[in-house]
């Protein structure tokens, strides 16, 4: 797809990673993912684009369901901080329950970088591995491929080309 986002809105843009490997009160992981999206604005993150659905096997445990990931590009004034919040809120009301890392989950939003900023305290930003995951680079490629990595200065497509996480990530 044709990178329809001039240089200077995608050094401002958000990004959003959104992941399931459980559908909840949802008929299916599609569904919950499409209703977290339509979520968003609610909280101020206005959605310009979002990826099509990629689908992985569950890490560490590949017996564990398989997760299916996408992206969205928002726009917002809030400051990542207040982004994070409005995503664990988001989290919260589709029954993510954080009982134990890397186990299945109804929904996982990550904030994989706020424009340009570079953050390393209370959030970190842009996420501390991100680009290393098939999952999260390989739809942002899809919708954005001329992102750049606010810190290694990387496209999305070349880190997506590049990954060594979740390499078994494809549209699903």
């Amino acid at each position: 797809m044709k990178n329809q986002f001039d240089r200077q809105w995608l050094d401002q843009a958000v990004v959003v990673a959104l992941g399931c490997s459980l559908a909840g009160a949802y008929p299916s992981r599609q569904a919950l993912l499409a209703a977290a999206l339509q979520a968003l604005p609610d909280e101020g993150l206005k959605v310009r684009a979002h990826s099509s659905w990629w689908s992985s096997a569950a890490w560490p445990d590949p017996a564990a369901p398989a997760y299916l990931n996408g992206v969205a590009l928002v726009e917002t004034a809030l400051p990542a901080k207040d982004v994070l919040a409005a995503l664990h809120r988001i989290e919260t009301r589709f029954g993510r329950v954080r009982a134990e890392p890397n186990a299945p989950r109804t929904l996982d939003l990550d904030l994989i970088a706020h424009g340009r900023t570079v953050l390393d305290g209370e959030v970190v930003a842009p996420h501390p591995r991100a680009h290393q995951r098939l999952f999260v680079m390989g739809p942002l490629a899809e919708i954005a491929p001329d992102w750049r990595h606010p810190v290694n200065g990387r496209t999305a497509a070349d880190l997506a080309a590049t990954a060594t996480v979740g390499t078994d990530a494809a549209p699903a």
